[in-house]
C-alpha cells in the first residue's frame, strides 16, 4: 500500500483550498465590506471545528485531517487578507465598519468552531 507523503497531503489540499478562496472572492463582491474573507474565515472555522470532532471520534483519520485541515482549510481561510481588510478600512476611516469586522470576526469565528465541534461529536458518537 502506497502511502501519500503529509507533505504531498497539504499540498494537495492547499492548492484545493486556495482555488475555492479564490472563488469565493470573485463571487462575492467585497467592495466596501469584506464579505468573501469574512465568509471563508467562519465557514473554514464551522468545518475546522467539525473535522476536529471527527478526528477525536475517529471518523476521520490522521491523513484526511493533514489534507482537509492543513491543507484545504489552511488555504481556505485567510488571516493574512483579514488583517491587510481591517487596516484598509481604519486608512478609509471606516472605523466603524473595522470594529465590527474585527469583533464580529473574533466572535463568530470561535464561536462556529465551537458549534461544528459539537454538532460533530453529537452527530458522530
Amino acid at each position: 500500500m502506497c502511502m501519500i507523503s503529509n507533505w504531498v497531503l497539504v499540498a494537495l489540499g492547499g492548492g484545493l483550498g486556495a482555488v475555492l478562496r479564490f472563488a469565493v472572492s470573485e463571487a462575492i463582491p467585497s467592495e466596501d465590506v469584506p464579505w468573501a474573507t469574512l465568509s471563508v474565515n467562519l465557514v473554514g472555522s464551522l468545518l475546522l471545528g467539525t473535522m476536529t470532532a471527527a478526528v477525536a471520534t475517529q471518523v476521520m483519520s490522521e491523513s484526511q485531517a493533514i489534507f482537509l485541515g492543513m491543507g484545504l482549510l489552511g488555504a481556505f481561510t485567510t488571516m493574512s487578507t483579514y488583517s491587510v481588510e481591517t487596516i484598509g478600512l481604519i486608512e478609509d476611516g471606516k472605523w466603524r465598519m473595522a470594529a465590527a469586522y474585527v469583533l464580529l470576526t473574533a466572535a463568530a469565528g470561535p464561536l462556529l468552531a465551537w458549534i461544528g465541534w459539537k454538532s460533530g461529536h453529537a452527530m458522530l458518537a
